[in-house]
């Protein structure tokens, strides 16, 4: 079960003595943020009659709102909240049982009952407010991708091998297993593959020697496992990615240079090499980021995607998402060489002026502005992937990675919104409809 009720947990008096500064970050966006809408809408997540009662979620959504705006961990923003009195007025926590109002351990449980779906129901509203409000509008599109990366090491081959065996001692001790392969033999390689980092292939041959027997007798453990379903199901994963480390550790010794769908991390098996051209780093671990801005800088759109597909065929479904979201088609649309194709200025033709990446594209008159766009299409990707969240997530899987854009996302348009209020570069009808003017 879940309170949905929304109750203002300050008093006038409390307000007065402790929020001294009415333009300070989240004293302005706690008024503009619509709690009630979102508060409502997260309420299914939650059971009606079944259940204690949880956490308010209009706490519990600020917390989440407050830690990805900071850059906190879950412990962090607890204990920030403990501390500082403009959080505590933003994310609505009365004084009374402030020490021990929240174990850092419900923020996962949080996110995981929301997930993909929960998240993106308070990014749409936080979006549409500002879309409605008049803050974001969608005269221009400026579409780019990159990649976000997975918080993982440089793989290399021998080292899945070893981390596979410490994959499978763990289900040993969780089962109360024997270990079933010659352990002292296995560090003894590792130190030795660790001091000489030569012959890489020759230890790859070695280490599978001893990976090759050990997953033929883990698949029987996990055939007549006698345990719950969750635990089998997860035995059952853990099987399946050890099998394709195998099949491509094979594919590695005959000489194969290119693997499809390539395993970079068993922690993160979603996670590919990607190239995207640029000097340094040459290649980057995890998951395609496919981006859309307005001219202003707020990120209108935000999809995800295993490996590195083809930019020219995302172009037409990431146009008409911007198209959805704005509820307008772009009199400019604005793209690098990697969108050039004739369907896709075929998919653009409706709009004034399509810029993909070619001056050529665009009367010599609005060029300067298109060419502009675009540079600034690469600094808006900067920072988003160096100030917002979006240079590594700490979500795994590709459901994560996902979670973790949406939330990066929020941040980085209520930041935007903050850098323009500051500058006074929102109308006053904008600021109206807000109910800050």
């Amino acid at each position: 079960m879940i309170e949905i009720s929304f109750k203002e947990a300050f008093s006038a008096q409390w307000i007065n003595s402790n929020i001294i500064d009415p333009a300070q970050d989240l004293v302005v966006l706690r008024d503009v943020i619509p709690w009630e809408k979102i508060i409502m809408r997260l309420s299914f997540f939650y059971s009606k009659d079944k259940g204690a009662v949880g956490k308010s979620l209009r706490v519990m959504t600020a917390i989440m709102l407050v830690m990805k705006h900071y850059t906190l961990s879950d412990r962090d923003v607890i204990q920030q909240i403990k501390e500082n009195r403009y959080m505590q007025y933003f994310c609505n926590v009365p004084d009374d049982g402030l020490l021990n109002f929240l174990d850092p351990s419900s923020l996962t449980v949080f996110r995981k009952r929301l997930g993909e779906e929960g998240i993106s129901v308070v990014e749409k509203y936080i979006f549409e407010m500002f879309r409605s409000s008049g803050v974001i509008n969608g005269d221009n599109a400026l579409i780019d991708s990159t990649v976000l990366n997975n918080n993982i090491i440089y793989p290399n081959d021998v080292q899945l091998i070893f981390k596979s065996f410490s994959k499978m001692r763990k289900f040993a001790e969780k089962h109360d297993i024997q270990i079933w392969w010659n352990d002292d033999e296995l560090k003894k390689k590792w130190r030795s593959f660790n001091l000489t980092k030569q012959n890489r292939t020759e230890y790859l041959c070695a280490f599978h020697d001893l990976f090759f027997p050990a997953l033929k007798i883990f698949s029987k453990k996990v055939e007549v496992l006698n345990c719950s379903k969750k635990l089998k199901s997860n035995a059952s994963a853990l099987l399946d990615i050890l099998n394709l480390l195998e099949e491509q550790t094979l594919e590695k010794l005959e000489g194969k240079m290119h693997i499809k769908n390539r395993i970079v991390s068993l922690d993160e098996p979603d996670a590919r090499p990607i190239k995207k051209g640029k000097s340094y780093p040459k290649c980057e671990f995890g998951t395609t980021l496919q981006m859309t801005f307005n001219r202003e800088g707020f990120l209108i759109t935000v999809e995800n995607f295993i490996g590195k597909p083809n930019d020219t065929k995302l172009f037409p479904e990431t146009f008409e998402l911007f198209i959805k979201r704005m509820r307008q088609r772009p009199e400019t649309v604005v793209g690098d060489l990697g969108f050039r194709s004739r369907a896709n200025f075929k998919v653009a033709e409706k709009s004034d002026n399509v810029f993909l990446g070619c001056s050529g594209d665009v009367l010599e008159t609005k060029r300067e502005f298109r060419q502009k766009a675009r540079s600034a299409t690469e600094g808006f990707i900067a920072v988003a992937k160096n100030l917002r969240g979006f240079g590594c997530s700490l979500c795994r899987g590709l459901e994560g990675d996902r979670v973790w854009s949406l939330l990066c996302q929020i941040s980085y348009n209520l930041k935007k919104f903050l850098q323009l209020w500051r500058e006074e570069k929102i109308s006053e009808k904008s600021l109206i409809k807000l109910g800050l003017a």
